[in-house]
């Protein structure tokens, strides 16, 4: 079989659920192989790659590569693009993937595809577009397919792998070395999941009201272990962050669970969460847009329905 490239998503050393997902989904496809820029590659850290059947684990671990912003990930995966000839690369749909993607396009002569939410047997890939009212089957149709995968796309599901470490030299050009990263901030973090990773997300919108009021939507968030998310409306409002904004100008979510309460459902905010898996709306307007994409529903007041909700769920957990 043909290899996959994976880029591996990591944070201080420890491997990215997305990346176990972008493995999984790799195996489907060939041989995975992962690839791992900057310095920090542990063994437990080869150990979770070769856990979701990476086969083989290239590492460039320059102290250059850590110095730059996005371009030398690009140029790795450029460099094994032209010496492995691999069916095709995924990469996480984040913001710095996308930017990855489309550098490594244009290095490889290739063809790029963002925000799949499926690839099939063929590298055909399925989209959500238009906002959501358009579903679309795309194939690359020049060189190596360059693929970016919505996280929670794809349940991760681990199949051991030889996770053979291959040392991997790259001389950066100068254009790679424009943008150079000066300093790094840790971002402050509670104890909930990363929103756009998160298996459950629970999400606010105007109906909750004030800002006091998110406190009943982080109740249910923390007894299921979920993510927070929150409509525009409510983030615009000054109720909630704006980087848990889900939508179109927000994060997108794909979870396999994800709980609208008090969101009118605008085609805004349901391009950012419309793939989830299953889709819970909690609001008192029995004719809210939300409900169409519902699995479930509740018409009621969310103070009422959500408290209980949490209760129930603290009941049966503890």
């Amino acid at each position: 079989m043909a290899e996959v490239l994976v880029l591996v998503e990591q944070l201080d050393g420890s491997v990215k659920k997305v990346t176990s997902e972008l493995l999984t989904l790799a195996r489907s496809l060939g041989e995975p192989s992962a690839v791992w820029v900057g310095g920090g590659l542990d063994d437990a850290a080869a150990a979770s790659l070769a856990e979701f059947g990476a086969a083989t684990i290239y590492v460039a671990d320059s102290a250059d590569l850590s110095e730059f912003a996005v371009a030398p990930k690009a140029e790795v995966l450029a460099q094994l693009v032209a010496e492995k000839s691999p069916a095709a690369v995924l990469i996480a749909s984040n913001a710095e993937g996308k930017e990855v993607a489309g550098r490594l396009a244009v290095k490889a002569n290739s063809g790029v595809i963002t925000d799949a939410v499926a690839v099939d047997s063929g590298f055909v890939a399925t989209q959500s577009v238009f906002g959501g009212s358009t579903v679309v089957h795309s194939k690359v149709t020049k060189g190596t397919p360059i693929i970016t995968v919505r996280p929670n796309s794809v349940a991760p599901e681990a199949a051991a792998g030889a996770g053979t470490k291959v040392a991997v030299s790259v001389a950066l050009s100068d254009s790679a070395k424009k943008a150079k990263v000066t300093g790094r901030t840790v971002a402050a973090k509670g104890g909930r999941p990363e929103l756009a990773e998160a298996a459950i997300v629970v999400s606010g919108g105007r109906g909750v009201g004030a800002a006091e009021g998110f406190g009943v939507i982080e109740s249910l968030a923390d007894s299921l272990g979920a993510a927070v998310g929150a409509s525009r409306a409510a983030t615009d409002a000054g109720w909630y962050p704006h980087q848990y904004q889900v939508g179109q100008t927000g994060k997108t979510v794909s979870p396999q669970l994800y709980i609208a309460n008090g969101i009118s459902g605008a085609i805004q905010h349901r391009a950012g969460m419309q793939t989830s898996k299953t889709i819970v709306v909690v609001n008192k307007d029995a004719e809210a847009p939300m409900f169409e994409l519902a699995d479930y529903g509740v018409v009621g007041d969310l103070f009422a329905v959500v408290p209980q909700l949490t209760e129930e769920i603290k009941k049966r957990t503890s």
